[in-house]
């Protein structure tokens, strides 16, 4: 493990000739890799388009009330906190965690399901609704955590060598990895019962994807929330970006907003510097790219310099899911709990409207996040902020978003009255942003509108997702949710840990070591 006196002297080390870094986007890998960089005495230059950090974890603000675009969830804390404490740094100090109890309530049918914090809470909940099934928790946890334990060195390698790909320390991963299974396919192993199993499949919209196509290995998602539980982060997640810019700031990064970059400077197979928006042009050692990964490769180089990632190439890759999203400046607090999610009435037939046949649905399962019962800051005193989420097709199927954006809107309001008993909605909005599919690639550069990237089918997994160290440049780096490990901000976080470390290794820096957050529990 690094000490102090070793951190101190890799920043004198690349002091005497520190490297330049210039990262392009200010979403949480971005930040995350800015820290880990500055941290060790390496020039870091962050360039945001918005003037706002986070990106697709940022946040709106109104009149008082907060919005956090994105991300809701924190889990796996323990490797966000390992980012700060890389850094010698404590996450505690620059961001107030709350632990969710119960962690969300799920409605499906007629029922509720509340899943806990505490495991035996969650057994009793099941035995509740489902009498007989609980055991299939222990064999789940059981058998997802050993899962987790063989599959995260894998989450936390790079693969830009033939070497690395085919390393042996790799070959214990590959029974885990359920291969020819959906994550649905998984889940009804433990749980027989197909209304349990999908209770405990749904994290698959994590990943954009549907449960009956999301590859198998991903069942461990559902067990890292009941392992390791799930956060709020006090002021939303986009406090997250924030804190990290911060402390990146603190080891001298220089975070540019509102500063668009309109291309990456190349020579040869090369990556040089970057030109902005304004036309001026600076030169860096190396360059990380945290622009979404569809949208970075249409906008960030030069015509015809990709050979692998050409125009026809990343069209033709598969995409995740969009999202139709009300956020919501409300003059009441309803009594709702933090996270809720909504199941269709005929979920499945749902899940292929969105993701098979990329047409509109009647019949939708939507998420609401009530954070103002736990969080003072979001909205002015007695007022909340609401955040409504429906899963939508992304862009490429044949929609008019002016005209269905008017449709779904109505959906949620009848959704919230028949479901949730709230009928009084809209009598009690102060402000209301609305996001469709156009919106995320029109106004957030989400290519196809896909809000959580590429997909994770097979494919697209491991060596064969777009890697940290880019395939098609020299000293060029990706992080984020369309490179390796994928999307979600544990494992974004993650990417930010391996593009770092690659950069850091070339420039002779020490890396810190420590114990694997699976083995600190």
């Amino acid at each position: 493990m690094s000490t102090p006196e070793s951190r101190a002297k890799a920043v004198q080390q690349s002091a005497d000739a520190p490297a330049r870094v210039i990262i392009v986007g200010g979403g949480p890998g971005g930040v995350a890799s800015a820290l880990l960089l500055a941290s060790r005495g390496i020039k870091v230059d962050l360039y945001e388009k918005h003037s706002r950090i986070g990106g697709r974890t940022g946040a709106i603000e109104d009149r008082g009330f907060k919005f956090d675009i994105g991300p809701t969830f924190l889990m796996m804390k323990p490797l966000l906190d390992r980012i700060f404490e890389e850094a010698g740094k404590k996450s505690e100090d620059y961001l107030d965690f709350i632990k969710l109890d119960p962690m969300y309530e799920l409605r499906f049918g007629d029922e509720t399901f509340r899943a806990f914090d505490n495991n035996e809470d969650t057994k009793a909940e099941i035995e509740r609704l489902f009498p007989g099934q609980s055991a299939g928790m222990d064999l789940f946890l059981k058998k997802e955590r050993h899962r987790l334990e063989k599959l995260m060195p894998t989450l936390q390698k790079d693969f830009s060598t033939a070497g690395k790909r085919l390393s042996p320390s790799l070959l214990p991963a590959i029974p885990h990895l359920s291969l020819g299974s959906s994550v649905f396919d998984i889940l009804n192993k433990y749980f027989t019962n197909k209304d349990l199993a999908i209770l405990f499949a749904f994290q698959s919209k994590y990943l954009g994807m549907s449960a009956w196509e999301c590859p198998g290995a991903f069942s461990m998602i559902s067990y890292m929330e009941h392992e390791h539980g799930i956060y709020h982060t006090l002021g939303g997640l986009s406090e997250i970006p924030a804190a990290l810019a911060r402390a990146a700031g603190d080891f001298g990064a220089n975070i540019h907003l509102g500063s668009p970059v309109k291309r990456v400077l190349i020579e040869g197979r090369k990556t040089k510097g970057v030109e902005l928006e304004s036309g001026e042009k600076i030169e860096a050692d190396h360059v990380i790219i945290n622009a979404d990964f569809g949208h970075a490769m249409g906008n960030l180089f030069p015509k015809g310099s990709l050979k692998k990632y050409t125009p026809e190439k990343v069209n033709s890759m598969k995409y995740s899911c969009s999202t139709f999203m009300m956020h919501l400046g409300l003059d009441k607090v309803y009594d709702l709990p933090h996270h809720t999610i909504v199941f269709a009435k005929d979920y499945r037939k749902n899940t292929d409207e969105i993701f098979k046949n990329f047409q509109e649905s009647d019949d939708i399962s939507f998420y609401v996040r009530n954070a103002s019962i736990n969080d003072p800051t979001i909205a002015p005193e007695g007022k909340s902020s609401l955040y409504i989420l429906v899963p939508t097709p992304n862009l490429e199927g044949d929609i008019d978003w002016d005209e269905a954006q008017h449709k779904y809107r109505t959906l949620v309001l009848k959704g919230l009255s028949e479901r949730l008993g709230i009928d009084d909605l809209e009598d009690h909005i102060e402000v209301e942003y609305l996001f469709n599919p156009k919106t995320w690639e029109e106004e957030m550069g989400v290519f196809k509108g896909a809000t959580f990237n590429l997909s994770h089918c097979l494919s697209q997994m491991a060596f064969n997702r777009p890697r940290n160290q880019f395939e098609e440049f020299k000293n060029c780096y990706l992080v984020g949710g369309g490179t390796h490990p994928g999307s979600g901000l544990p494992t974004i976080f993650e990417s930010a840990r391996i593009s770092a470390n690659l950069i850091s290794d070339s420039c002779g820096c020490l890396l810190y070591t420590s114990p694997s957050p699976r083995d600190r529990g």
